[in-house]
């Protein structure tokens, strides 16, 4: 059995779209496997395969076969760089909540064969607030958002967080401000959103870290190459870095045992807390 199960899992979110919450899931990944972490990214973003393409892997399977039982989860995982292992998505995923307790109890089974290894599971969610999403990040012990300066973005990351304290009395949510102009830009737009969530809602958002607007990100994605792989020296990387080093310093409040298995379950169950 080895020692309790550590594995941190991470729901990584966003009001809108196009903010780029997968390519923050996929370099986050990447830079916390640099620094000998083991890590997964289960894409449980519907109907877009994109973290796939952003570490430049190739599935053949995808988290459907799972629930259907024609595969296991070990033989639809892919390894991207750095050892990254991919679950590669499907829109199966929003039926998870309605699943039996043999096909819930099969699926926690196939992940509890590999939790052991594993350090962090990060989970790169739809945009918006689907009850498929709202399942996911309520199961999650980390909770990322990712918010732009734009308008509609601050605007639909508010509403995010505003659902998650008060409607799912959710905790441990953390504010990421991507493509920013400086990293000052992004400490003060994450203090605007801040402190009208104390105001108005009596909750408080962290903040992990900025990562700023960078040519070279765009580039990776276009060459399907982590920002690390494709150019390690440019300011998004050393970002992504500094990121990861802030994600390995937060801690399990909670401490629950076997974080992986309390993920699965709370995300297979009746939801019972939100009604």
């Amino acid at each position: 059995m080895g020692k309790v199960n550590s594995t941190q899992v991470i729901g990584i979110a966003s009001g809108k779209g196009g903010v780029g919450k997968t390519t923050v899931s996929t370099n986050l990944a990447v830079s916390l496997a640099s620094l000998g972490k083991k890590v997964m990214v289960f894409d449980a973003d519907l109907g877009l395969a994109n973290a796939q393409l952003a570490l430049g892997c190739r599935a053949k399977y995808n988290f459907s076969h799972v629930l259907n039982g024609e595969k296991t989860l070990q033989e639809i995982i892919v390894t991207g760089p750095m050892g990254v292992q991919l679950v590669p998505g499907s829109s199966g995923i929003q039926h998870m909540a309605s699943l039996s307790i043999a096909e819930t109890a099969g699926i926690i089974q196939s992940f509890s064969e590999i939790e052991d290894t594993l350090d962090y599971l990060i989970v790169d969610l739809a945009a918006g607030l689907s009850d498929t999403v709202m399942t996911f990040i309520g199961a999650c012990e980390h909770r990322f958002i990712i918010v732009k300066d734009d308008p509609s973005s601050i605007a639909d990351a508010y509403a995010s967080i505003k659902v998650m304290i008060q409607d799912y009395q959710l905790d441990n949510i953390f504010i990421i401000t991507n493509c920013m102009d400086s990293l000052e830009e992004g400490h003060r737009l994450y203090q605007g959103v801040d402190s009208v969530i104390q105001r108005f809602l009596g909750g408080q958002v962290g903040h992990l870290g900025t990562i700023r607007e960078d040519e070279m990100v765009l580039r990776s994605i276009k060459a399907s190459k982590p920002l690390l792989k494709f150019s390690p020296s440019s300011a998004a990387a050393r970002d992504f870095e500094k990121l990861a080093k802030a994600v390995t310093k937060l801690t399990t409040e909670t401490s629950i045992s076997g974080g992986l298995q309390f993920f699965l379950e709370r995300l297979t169950r009746k939801d019972t807390t939100h009604t």
